[in-house]
């Protein structure tokens, strides 16, 4: 079964996220922020990273995803995005995948239903 790279300073969604990927059989990985998630990916070659916008910068996500699309090392590693910036920010419109700007597969909402999380991964994990 496939390797998620679970990449968010909030340790209780890491441990929600984790345990119910677990329970759907995917093995699980976990980095606190941007630059230690870059260079896990970098070492562990997940098959998918989960990864949070809002880190040690409000774009450090959008960040280190071009960074990994960037990166011969990384760039096959594809990317959900799972944020509550939208509602933290008051922002009126919501992100999408974008080949340049936000080179990931989805854009989830903070909070995720379970269901929706496991679609999107099963989506993004599909060759």
């Amino acid at each position: 079964m496939a390797t998620i790279l679970i990449v968010d300073d909030d340790a209780d969604m890491v441990e929600a996220t984790a345990d119910l990927l677990k329970v759907k059989g995917y093995t699980t990985l976990s980095a606190p922020n941007g630059e230690e998630g870059y260079a896990k990916a970098k070492t562990e070659k997940p098959d998918l990273m989960l990864l949070d916008v809002m880190m040690a910068s409000d774009s450090e996500g959008f960040e280190i995803a071009r960074k990994l699309k960037e990166d011969p090392a990384t760039k096959g590693i594809p990317v959900i995005i799972v944020t509550g910036i939208r509602r933290a920010k008051g922002l009126p419109f919501g992100f999408e995948p974008d080949d340049a700007w936000l080179p990931v597969k989805a854009v989830l909402e903070k909070p995720i239903k379970p269901d929706e999380l496991i679609k999107a991964v099963e989506e993004a994990l599909k060759k």
